[in-house]
């Protein structure tokens, strides 16, 4: 990380990293643009509360809060865009009673950073869409996101899912509250089966349920694990159903590596069911993550199913090839007012001209534009 005058997990990306990000964001717009996505930009701040940050603890301790100096509110730097879009559906594209595709690429700012390798102010990118609560809609999407990642040149893929919906349906059924889900989801992603097992044998659950906290942290592996789960979880209709989801997923890859875990449950507070990420072997985390996030809407008025995916772009275009700066051609300064209408012609065409002030600069060309009788050419 460059942290010369800069804050710590902050850096500076220089001209051909630039290159190359521009290059791979171009493409991977290109590609939801014939998905059917439509770009959007929300701003990168708003009024605190517009951004979530009072109904999800974990985007609150990532959100940058400063005071408006114009109404006296607190506004928010945005640390996660999904919630800014689902606005912009719930509430500016009201109208459009049927489905909603939109994408957005920018950036966001973390308070801290989510690791020790990871930067504060991820290029988040990704597609969200609004309006149909179908399996088939979440297919779409971890179709469309393993296509951005190959298109960013990532390899390799793995494709993890996982279900939310799983444990809430047995949270629910034991009757815990808030305080207790929030404990248990948290101990689930060491997957400690036994202190998860003590834990709840301290409320005093019914042994079916403290069982079945403890089994969900072995439940990962291929797809065969979806049967094992069948039969070792409570026979909950919403546990059925999350495993359905599961089950009918896979069978739309069947050529991809695909991981389950059920104890996989690093979600923001707003997702509801079916979760996916993408890992792949050059990488310490997932590169892409996304989910199902039914009634995000309501807070600004809609209630709406979604569903999408983002990652950061950053990330995403490390392994591309180089970018290389365009082909350049010098001209004079004293040849400038004469050749003017010869140098915007090559620009407009497409051809990078620099002015050559007779100085050392880094273009780097051996091409020059010359006169030769009464033509300018390119030696």
């Amino acid at each position: 990380m460059q942290t010369w005058q800069l804050p710590e997990h902050i850096a500076d990306i220089l001209p051909e990293r630039a290159r190359q990000l521009e290059s791979v964001k171009e493409q991977i717009l290109a590609l939801f643009r014939v998905h059917g996505f439509e770009l959007v930009h929300p701003p990168l701040m708003e009024y605190s509360d517009s951004l979530l940050t009072h109904i999800d603890t974990g985007l609150s301790l990532k959100t940058i809060r400063v005071p408006d100096q114009l109404s006296g509110r607190q506004l928010g730097i945005r640390a996660d865009i999904t919630p800014q879009v689902a606005r912009i559906d719930a509430h500016l594209l009201v109208q459009n009673q049927g489905i909603n595709r939109l994408c957005y690429s920018g950036s966001v700012l973390h308070a801290k950073p989510d690791g020790f390798l990871t930067t504060r102010e991820p290029y988040q990118t990704g597609a969200e869409l609004y309006g149909c609560a179908d399996t088939v809609v979440d297919i779409e999407l971890i179709d469309l996101m393993l296509k951005s990642l190959k298109t960013g040149g990532i390899s390799n893929i793995i494709l993890s899912l996982g279900h939310i919906g799983v444990f809430r349906a047995i949270a629910t059924a034991a009757k815990l509250s808030d305080v207790q889900s929030n404990q248990l989801l948290g101990m689930l992603q060491n997957k400690d089966r036994e202190a998860i097992r003590a834990l709840a044998t301290s409320w005093q659950l019914d042994d079916i349920w403290t069982n079945a906290f403890a089994t969900l942290p072995e439940l990962y592996g291929d797809r065969t694990i979806l049967q094992i789960a069948r039969n070792r979880l409570p026979q909950l209709t919403a546990v059925t159903q999350a495993i359905d989801v599961l089950e009918k997923v896979c069978s739309a890859f069947p050529e991809q590596i695909v991981h389950i875990d059920l104890a996989e449950v690093r979600v923001d507070n707003y997702h509801t069911g079916l979760l996916y990420a993408a890992y792949a072997p050059e990488y310490h985390d997932a590169v892409a993550r996304g989910g199902r996030y039914d009634g995000l809407g309501a807070y600004f008025g809609r209630n709406r199913p979604a569903t999408g995916f983002s990652f950061d772009l950053r990330v995403c275009g490390g392994y591309l090839a180089t970018s290389t700066r365009p082909e350049t051609v010098r001209v004079a300064i004293a040849d400038l007012a004469a050749a003017r209408d010869v140098v915007e012609n090559l620009r407009e065409q497409g051809i990078c001209v620099v002015v050559d002030y007779g100085m050392e600069d880094n273009s780097g060309s051996l091409k020059k534009l010359k006169k030769q009788g009464n033509e300018w050419v390119i030696e």
